[in-house]
Order: structure tokens, then C-alpha cells, then sequence
């Protein structure tokens, strides 16, 4: 059986073991990079779920983590190959990952961090995968490919862990697929408060 400092020493080696690979990619991609960074906090988050990291371990971790990087910002010292100037992305979505085990049930909470670290990331990739083999320019845009992605992910998360009949399940993940997709705030802030506010109705 796992003790906390084991579960957060595991998790932690797969979050930095990510940020050691994506630094030998290089900041061409950046954006990519990004979102294997997000996939790296799913051992965390599993092991949040399975109660070997509590909720206060957890949101304090992604606490600090948010704090390092907005530190890289302040300082105009981005860690160039996942971290844009000006771009804020990964600091909403440490910052949103520390909220929302403190303020949801264990199992919501855990979908809504994977739908954060697996649809995005997914999302992610297939449109820049789109983009680049379409030679255009692939920062900060966003296409129907990726959203798709997005959908059949997060329905994927919803089916297990969401106390909701079929049909709220596929709401869910549309939902949270559109507030990923709008394009007046950045998705690692509307995906966390979309998704708290459905929490009302699940």
C-alpha cells in the first residue's frame, strides 16, 4: 500500500519527468509540449481518486507549481518550450486544478481534472496536428477536429465516474467540449468554471 510521500513522490516523477522530455523537444513545440505536460498530472489525479494523495496534498502541490511558473512570467523568464509570453494557460490551470478538489465530491473532481488534463491535451494535439500538416499557423487556434477529440474523451471520463443517466453524460462532455471551444477566455479558466457550475446539476 502506497503512503502519501510515495503516491506524491510518484506523481511528482511523472510531472517532471514531463517537463525533462518536452525541454529536449524544444519551444518549437511549445504548444505541444504544453499538453504533455497536462497529461502528466493523471497518475496525480488517480491517485487523488483512489485516496493515496488527500485534497489538501493535492491542491497544494498544484498550488505551488502555479506559483513557480506565474514566478517565470513575472520575471520574464519563461521556460520557453512549453511556456508562451504573455500566455497564462498553464498557471489557470494549476491555479484551477487546486480549487477543485476542495471544492467538489472526490469523483467529480476527478473527472473534471482528467477531462482538463486528457480531452484538452488531446484536443490539443489534433489541431495542431490539423494545422501543421495544413501548413498554417498553428498558435493559439482552434478547429472542429480538436473539438471532436475533446467530446469522445470527456464522454469517456464522464461514463465511469458521473452520477448521470446517458444523456447527462453526453451533456456533460458537449458542454464542457463548447466551453473549451468559446473564444472570449481562456479554456484552463471556462473548462474548471463551466464544469464547477455543472456540478449543480449533477
Amino acid at each position: 500500500m502506497l503512503d502519501t510521500a510515495m503516491a506524491v513522490a510518484i506523481a511528482l516523477a511523472f510531472i517532471l519527468a514531463a517537463i525533462a522530455v518536452t525541454k529536449r523537444m524544444g519551444e518549437e513545440w511549445a504548444w505541444i509540449n504544453r499538453k504533455v505536460i497536462h497529461f502528466s498530472i493523471v497518475p496525480a489525479v488517480m491517485m487523488f481518486y483512489y485516496g493515496f494523495i488527500s485534497r489538501w496534498v493535492f491542491s497544494g502541490t498544484a498550488f505551488i507549481f502555479g506559483v513557480l511558473q506565474l514566478w517565470s512570467h513575472i520575471r520574464r523568464e519563461e521556460l520557453s518550450w512549453y511556456q508562451i509570453e504573455h500566455n497564462y494557460g498553464e498557471i489557470f490551470f494549476a491555479f484551477s486544478a487546486s480549487v477543485i478538489p476542495l471544492v467538489l465530491p472526490i469523483e467529480y473532481a476527478t473527472a473534471l481534472l482528467l477531462a482538463m488534463a486528457i480531452s484538452d491535451g488531446v484536443t490539443g494535439i489534433i489541431r495542431h496536428s490539423y494545422f501543421r500538416r495544413h501548413g498554417f499557423n498553428v498558435k493559439l487556434r482552434k478547429h472542429w477536429t480538436g473539438s471532436i477529440g475533446y467530446f469522445v474523451t470527456a464522454l469517456l471520463i464522464a461514463f465511469p465516474l458521473l452520477e448521470a443517466g446517458t444523456a447527462g453524460k453526453i451533456g456533460w462532455a458537449t458542454i464542457l467540449m463548447l466551453a473549451e471551444y468559446q473564444p472570449w477566455l481562456d479554456d484552463n479558466l471556462a473548462v474548471p468554471l463551466v464544469g464547477c457550475l455543472l456540478f449543480l446539476l449533477y
